[in-house]
């Protein structure tokens, strides 16, 4: 592994240890030559997955953009951390375990949009807004009365 700071490719694994439930090794690194300490994580991936987006354009799939998308959507909400790493792996381990190797960019948002729900009725209604791109203030009320399970029941005033 490259050191960050000087570049040296002789870095040294000074501790190891599960990190994400599991799902990953956590890695304390010294560099010999610099002497700069760092963390890397080291995940199991199963195979190549290719984002197809909604103009046919393909792209390697992204952990990190995956990530990126829930901290959006919590931002300033108080989500535990572990819970929002359990639904990116878990999204990660379903899209891999799926068989396919091209997924369509629709198919990750509504697993996103599942997870979220879960996670944050605000941050659901965050991302959804952006995700199914919303253009008016009835698209929330219907989206809301999704979320309620109910539809939206009128005002006392008949507005």
């Amino acid at each position: 592994m490259r050191c960050p700071y000087c570049q040296s490719e002789d870095t040294q694994v000074k501790d190891s240890r599960p990190a994400e439930d599991g799902v990953a090794i956590r890695r304390r690194r010294v560099c010999p030559d610099c002497g700069g300490r760092f963390t890397t994580f080291e995940r199991v991936q199963l195979r190549d997955l290719v984002v197809v987006k909604k103009n046919g354009r393909r792209t390697p799939f992204d952990r990190d953009k995956l990530m990126r998308s829930f901290d959006i959507a919590l931002r300033k909400r108080n989500v535990d951390p572990g819970r929002v790493e359990r639904a990116v792996s878990g999204i990660v381990r379903q899209l891999e375990s799926s068989g396919e190797t091209e997924i369509p960019s629709g198919d990750i948002g509504g697993l996103v949009m599942e997870a979220l729900k879960s996670l944050d009725d605000v941050a659901y209604v965050r991302f959804a807004s952006v995700y199914r791109d919303f253009r008016e203030p009835k698209d929330f009320h219907e989206l809301l009365g999704e979320l309620g399970g109910e539809e939206q029941k009128p005002a006392a005033d008949g507005s």
